[in-house]
């Protein structure tokens, strides 16, 4: 069962009534209220988004090539080199 939490803030939305229909019949199905049911909907397609900005995933290969870059990374070219030396310049100089 989902945790209770103290509810203090107001979302308010406009729908078409053919969509309220469904969603009435969704909660009714998960024997939630309507606004229960729009509340747990929200907050996992929230919580999915957020993921999928904020989480990167790699293939098994991709995951064992990053681990071995990071273990034994490359030496730096020269122009990592003067991308270094132009950004100490300017941090230096803010």
């Amino acid at each position: 069962m989902p945790q209770r939490t103290n509810r203090t803030a107001r979302l308010e939305a406009r729908i078409a009534p053919e969509v309220l229909t469904v969603v009435r019949r969704a909660a009714e199905i998960q024997g939630r209220s309507v606004s229960d049911f729009v509340i747990a909907a929200a907050q996992e397609a929230a919580q999915k988004t957020v993921a999928e900005a904020e989480v990167i995933r790699l293939s098994r290969a991709a995951q064992e090539q990053f681990g071995k870059i990071l273990a034994k990374p490359p030496k730096p070219t020269a122009a990592l080199k003067k991308a270094f030396a132009r950004h100490k310049a300017l941090v230096r100089n803010k």
